[in-house]
C-alpha cells in the first residue's frame, strides 16, 4: 500500500446541495493527500451545487454505476444481455459476480453482476458507504471490483432510523458481518445501530464537522427597531417540525407584532406551509423564502437574533442527528431553540447555547421564544456558550484527521480499538 491512499465514495446522488458534510469530508480527505473518487447511482442537478464541487473539480472524480432494475426479471433479463460483453471485457469480474460466497443473497439478487465496471483501472485501499443504504451497493462493489479493499459504512439518519422500521431490525444482519468498519455522527445513532446488532467493537462516532472560519462570530442585542428575526433553515418535510414554529408565532404575534419569521427552504409542505400561514393571519410575520445558496444563508443568518430547528420524529420513524444548520447557527452566534429528538441533546444545551422543548409541541416553542423575546440579555451569552461548544466538538480538520487515523489503522489491523470522542 503506498502512502497515497486512494478511497471510493459511494452515495445515492451526486452532486446534490443538502449533502455538504459529505463535501467536507471528501474535500478533506483530498486535502490529506488522498485520492477520492466519487460512485452514485443518481445523477444529480450539476446548474446548482456547492462551492467545494467547483473547487475540487468532484464532477470530474465523479462516475455513476449501472441502473439496477428493481423488478427481478427485469436484472435477469438484463444480466442475460451483458454477460457476453462482460466475458470478454472483465471476466474475473464477471466471475466474483456469479460466485456464491460470501455474499450469497446480493448473488442470487444479481446486485453483483448490476454492479460491475468493466475497465476499471482503479486499485481501491477504502471503500466508503454514506448512508447504510449504500452499504449494500458498497459490498457489492468491493467484491465485484476491488475485493482487497477495507468497507466502511457510515450511519447518518433516514438510513438507522425509518429505514429499519420500514425493513426490519435485521435490515444489516449482512452487511454487519461482512463490513469492516462502521462509523455514525452522533452517540445516539451509534447506540441505535449496535442495537439492531452492530458490533460494538467496530464501530465509532466520526461527527459531521463545520468549518467554522466561515461563519463570524457576533454577539447579538436588541435591535433600535425591535423588530426580532427569527429564522429556520431545513427541507419543508415533516421531519424538520416547521409546521409548529408557525402555530408558535400565531401565540406570539399579538403580543410581539414586530416579530418576524423567516424560512429558508423548499420541499412538498410549501403550499401547506403558505395555506397555513394565510389561515392563521401570518402574512406579515412569517415569509417563506424558498431556496438560498450558502452566501444568502450565512447573511441571513448574520441578520438574525434567534434560530430555531424543531425536529420531529416523522411518521415513517425518521429521525436526525445533530444538524448542520444548527452548528452553523451556534457558530455564528445565535441562541437556538431545538427539541429533545435524535441526536440534537448531543450538541444543544438545554439552558447554555439555548433551550431545548419536546417534539411537536407549539405551546412549548412559543413559551422559550417568549422568554427569549423578554430576556435579550441572555442572546451573547448563549451564542457565546454555543460557538464555543461548536468549535471544541465539531472542528472540521480535528475530525477530517480523525477519519485518516481511523482508515490508516483500520488497514494496518484487522479491528480498531474504539476511541471515546
Amino acid at each position: 500500500m503506498s502512502d497515497r491512499l486512494k478511497v471510493a465514495f459511494m452515495v445515492y446522488e451526486f452532486p446534490i446541495l443538502s449533502e455538504t458534510f459529505i463535501l467536507n469530508q471528501i474535500a478533506g480527505l483530498i486535502d490529506r493527500g488522498c485520492e477520492v473518487d466519487i460512485y452514485a447511482e443518481r445523477r444529480g442537478n450539476s446548474d446548482k451545487v456547492h462551492p467545494l464541487v467547483k473547487k475540487y473539480h468532484l464532477l470530474e472524480r465523479a462516475y455513476y454505476l449501472p441502473e439496477l432494475p428493481e423488478n427481478l426479471l427485469a436484472r435477469l433479463i438484463k444480466g442475460i444481455k451483458i454477460i457476453p460483453k462482460h466475458i470478454k471485457v472483465c471476466p474475473s469480474q464477471l466471475r466474483r459476480s456469479l460466485y456464491p460466497f460470501p455474499l450469497t443473497d446480493l448473488t442470487l439478487s444479481l446486485w453483483l453482476l448490476h454492479t460491475i465496471i468493466p475497465n476499471l483501472d482503479r486499485d481501491y485501499d477504502i471503500v466508503h458507504c454514506q448512508f447504510g443504504t449504500q452499504g449494500f451497493r458498497g459490498m457489492a462493489f468491493r467484491q465485484v471490483n476491488v475485493p482487497q479493499a477495507k468497507l466502511i459504512t457510515t450511519f447518518r439518519g433516514h438510513d438507522i432510523s425509518s429505514f429499519v422500521q420500514q425493513k426490519g431490525q435485521d435490515v444489516y444482519q449482512q452487511l454487519f458481518r461482512y463490513g469492516d468498519f462502521f462509523l455514525t455522527n452522533c452517540d445516539f445513532f451509534r447506540n441505535k445501530a449496535i442495537s439492531i446488532g452492530c458490533p460494538s467493537d467496530q464501530i465509532e462516532v466520526n461527527r459531521s464537522g463545520l468549518d467554522c472560519d466561515r461563519f463570524t462570530y457576533q454577539p447579538r442585542s436588541l435591535p433600535e427597531d425591535g423588530e426580532i428575526q427569527i429564522v429556520t433553515t431545513g427541507r419543508l418535510v415533516e421531519k424538520k417540525g416547521i409546521e409548529y414554529v408557525i402555530r408558535a408565532m400565531a401565540k406570539l404575534a399579538p403580543s410581539y407584532p414586530h416579530l418576524r419569521y423567516k424560512i429558508i427552504g423548499e420541499g412538498h409542505l410549501r403550499s401547506y406551509f403558505t395555506d397555513l400561514i394565510q389561515e392563521l393571519n401570518l402574512t406579515e410575520n412569517v415569509e417563506l423564502m424558498g431556496w438560498r445558496n450558502e452566501t444568502e444563508i450565512v447573511e441571513t443568518l448574520s441578520n438574525t437574533h434567534i434560530f430555531v430547528a424543531p425536529s420531529v420524529t416523522a411518521a415513517d420513524g425518521n429521525q436526525d442527528a445533530p444538524i448542520n444548520v444548527l452548528k452553523e447557527a451556534m457558530a455564528i452566534g445565535l441562541p437556538v431553540i431545538s427539541t429533545y429528538h435524535g441526536g440534537i441533546p448531543e450538541l444543544v444545551e438545554d439552558g447554555k447555547s439555548g433551550f431545548l422543548v419536546p417534539e411537536r409541541n407549539a405551546e412549548a416553542l412559543a413559551d422559550k421564544l417568549g422568554y427569549l423575546i423578554e430576556h435579550p440579555e441572555l442572546w451573547s451569552d448563549m451564542g457565546k456558550e454555543g460557538r464555543e461548544f461548536v468549535l471544541q466538538h465539531y472542528n472540521l480538520e480535528r475530525i477530517n484527521d480523525d477519519l485518516m487515523n481511523i482508515y490508516r489503522s483500520l488497514i494496518n489491523s484487522d479491528k480498531i480499538a474504539t476511541r471515546t470522542t
